[in-house]
């Protein structure tokens, strides 16, 4: 079983193939040389043997007296070459060595036609005793033979060095693809061990990345998928926590004053009972909220574009909020063309702005201003709302349109807030594929500023055709 597992990993598949081809191709490279080599050097002895029957014949020609032939005779008998010399009815006139059967049968053949460059007329190394060329002259022919022996032994010698040749280069490209294969394999493997320790719920794995190649690429997607999934996880326990508690402040305050309220001659049961319709409103606002929030999570969460007026929307948000802000001696300044229309949802819009304004609201002090804006800035239209509030802590912008993010804690739950409005905003702002900025320095105030879409602004020329 575990032989059989081993035939699983990827890093012997890899190799598996790897081998395979490299071992083709190196077959393939051996066995072309091979045949390229046995045959230049056959073809050598061929070319040499009959250089060296034309040479004797050159002789012959020039000096054809007995003695010239005993010389190319005796020249012969020493070395590993035979010399036949015949007259023209190819009867022996001398030869280096005694004839034996291979070299009648030879003789025997008709040569046919040949020029006065010669030929080699016995080609067949591997299976005949002799290999042979013959070169005419004018008196008959001279005919060399060569034992084959010789030339098997030295096809043998080179087919002894190509063997070790081939088992070194197949040793070698074994160790090679091993090591390559296990090179390949190991981000892989590492990979295959990070995903099994997420599935776990280990997400503290660290992926090292060798490469930035693909397999590179994969393991940094890893990587980021575990510290994402990891941020979603530790989002989940926050928001358990924040919302079992905003959950449990309201209730706490509604069962006590209603346990107060059921006693009998208590002349604050109408103010018992105001807490207990505004607590019970806090928790409803609360409780629509994260239902929104939650239709957005599934991508149900729809909106209606419409063209309407985008002046006399905020004039009438203005109208709205103007008791509350009135109330506070906080100055609300609306500055917005009033030809400009708009294409949104209008519902969403206005949840939107006030959301922006009953922020600004809450974290402004007494007898300070308050602008919204909207005007054209940077080749786009922007919505801006603008406090001399408190301001933001450098360190929490990032953060504030994350769900239950509150700068301040104690003092949002003082006015009421539950660190879901922003980002209430930021989903419905980002539906309309809008985009929402926020910058802000404390002590001096935050301004939120909403860039819209190209054409979801109509200007004055456009809203009259």
């Amino acid at each position: 079983m575990t032989k059989l597992k081993h035939l699983n990993h990827i890093s012997f598949k890899i190799g598996l193939i790897f081998f395979v081809i490299m071992i083709d191709l190196e077959g393939f490279v051996i066995y072309f040389l091979h045949q390229n080599i046995v045959k230049e050097r056959v073809k050598d002895e061929f070319n040499s043997l009959l250089v060296r029957s034309n040479s004797h014949r050159d002789v012959l020609e020039q000096y054809n007296d007995p003695d010239s032939i005993h010389r190319v005779a005796v020249l012969e008998s020493k070395s590993d070459l035979i010399v036949i010399v015949l007259n023209g009815n190819k009867k022996s006139i001398i030869a280096s060595r005694p004839l034996d059967r291979g070299m009648r049968n030879i003789i025997s053949k008709p040569v046919g036609k040949i020029t006065h460059k010669g030929k080699i007329i016995e080609k067949h190394w591997e299976d005949e005793k002799y290999i042979a060329s013959v070169s005419p002259f004018k008196n008959g022919y001279v005919y060399m033979f060569k034992d084959t022996k010789q030339v098997q032994q030295l096809i043998s010698q080179m087919n002894h060095h190509f063997w070790i040749a081939g088992l070194l280069a197949f040793g070698i490209t074994l160790i090679l693809i091993i090591l390559l294969s296990r090179i390949l394999a190991r981000p892989l493997i590492n990979m295959k061990v990070a995903t099994k320790k997420i599935a776990k719920g280990d997400l503290s794995v660290e992926i090292p990345v060798y490469s930035k190649d693909e397999l590179g690429q994969l393991a940094e997607s890893i990587r980021t998928l575990a510290r994402e999934w990891n941020h979603l996880r530790e989002e989940r326990s926050e928001f358990l926590a924040s919302i079992s508690h905003e959950l449990r402040t309201p209730l706490t305050y509604i069962k006590g004053y209603a346990d107060i309220a059921r006693k009998n001659n208590c002349a604050d049961n109408e103010t018992y009972l105001n807490i207990i319709y505004e607590e019970a409103a806090k928790l409803s606002d609360m409780i629509q909220n994260l239902f929104d929030l939650a239709k957005m999570d599934r991508n149900s969460f729809q909106i209606q574009k419409q063209n309407f007026p985008l002046f006399q929307m905020l004039k009438q948000i203005e109208h709205k909020l103007s008791p509350a802000f009135q109330n506070k001696r906080i100055i609300l300044t609306v500055k917005c063309h009033p030809s400009i229309q708009l294409i949104a949802d209008p519902v969403r819009f206005e949840q939107v702005v006030i959301n922006l304004l009953d922020n600004a609201y809450k974290y402004s002090e007494p007898h300070t201003n308050i602008f919204l804006t909207v005007k054209k800035a940077d080749g786009a239209w922007k919505l801006i709302v603008q406090d001399h509030g408190k301001g933001i802590p450098e360190e929490d912008l990032p953060y504030i349109f994350e769900r239950f993010y509150r700068v301040d804690k104690s003092r949002s739950r003082s006015f009421g807030g539950t660190g879901l409005g922003l980002a209430i905003v930021k989903e419905i702002v980002e539906a309309h594929n809008w985009h929402i900025h926020a910058d802000s320095r404390e002590g001096i105030g935050t301004t939120m500023e909403i860039r819209f879409q190209g054409g979801d602004i109509i200007e004055e020329a456009a809203a009259r055709r």
